[in-house]
């Protein structure tokens, strides 16, 4: 499923599903407006706004709306939903264990350490175990694989990437660097750890393991090869996750030398993005 971007990493805040009684008290009314929520939110609205936009969005069907009216300031928000993936979480109940895992990748997915909007492609399960919604073109359009995203906010144990299409190479670079890792022990995204790549952690998804019956998507597009565009368990330090697959239009992987000076180059006398003289020019003395 289509969906953008622009979570800036430090809003990915590794305790804020923790404290603030979302994960028992739901995504409801009623658990928006607890005491704990408030508390929560109220330490930092701005950031605990742009979390709420992104957990929305991943847990709620696009048909859905939740409102807040901050106690403390009178302002009101309204967040809408989007890929319904904790359907039941959404609707008031406690977050279940598979619920926290697809909402804490989903986020990861949507996270950007420049807080740029990128459409990128959602591919996986819902904790129901239904697969997103994806056509055919939105494959052909979204047709470099990026990465996938897997964890638990919730719990603490943290929320991880891997990629899927290798390391970048010294001349490309994108807004979309916790995905896209330009090295196996890359830092800069924090919280979200980067562990090397996809193909070496995760079980892609297969005609064999779809469930009885099937899904919309996956009856629409059967696997010409017997595999599914997504993964369906990743497993790191002995913990086995769902996680969520992504993918990206060719245009957002920039390369040094195709006659633009991207916000990720910089310039320089070199062909690498670091330095990249063909599209940023050499630096002035």
């Amino acid at each position: 499923m289509a969906s953008g971007n622009g979570l800036s990493t430090n809003g990915l805040s590794t305790n804020g599903l923790s404290t603030n009684g979302l994960s028992t008290n739901g995504l409801s009314t009623n658990g928006l407006s607890t005491n704990g929520f408030s508390d929560w939110f109220n330490q930092d609205p701005e950031r605990a706004n742009e979390l709420m936009r992104y957990i929305i969005r991943c847990a709620a069907k696009e048909n859905q709306k939740r409102k807040y009216t901050n106690p403390v300031t009178g302002e009101k928000y309204t967040w809408e939903g989007g890929l319904g993936l904790a359907h039941n979480w959404a609707q008031g109940s406690p977050a279940t264990q598979q619920e926290q895992e697809v909402v804490s990748a989903c986020l990861a997915a949507h996270a950007n350490k420049f807080g740029i909007p990128v459409d990128i492609s959602v591919l996986g399960r819902n904790a129901r175990g239904g697969a997103l919604a994806y056509t055919a073109q939105e494959l052909s359009t979204f047709s470099e694989r990026e990465a996938c995203f897997f964890g638990n906010l919730f719990d603490g144990t943290g929320v991880f990437a891997a990629t899927d299409r290798g390391f970048l190479g010294a001349d490309e670079s994108t807004a979309r660097a916790c995905g896209l890792a330009s090295a196996p022990d890359q830092t800069d995204c924090l919280p979200i750890i980067h562990t090397g790549t996809c193909q070496s952690l995760c079980q892609r998804a297969t005609e064999a393991s779809i469930p009885m019956g099937g899904t919309l998507a996956e009856k629409k597009n059967p696997p010409a090869d017997g595999e599914l565009p997504y993964y369906e368990t990743c497993t790191y330090n002995g913990r086995a996750y769902q996680p969520l697959t992504t993918r990206l239009q060719p245009r957002d992987i920039h390369r040094c030398g195709d006659g633009i000076c991207q916000f990720t180059e910089r310039c320089g006398s070199g062909s690498s993005a670091d330095s990249c003289g063909a599209d940023c020019g050499t630096c002035p003395q």
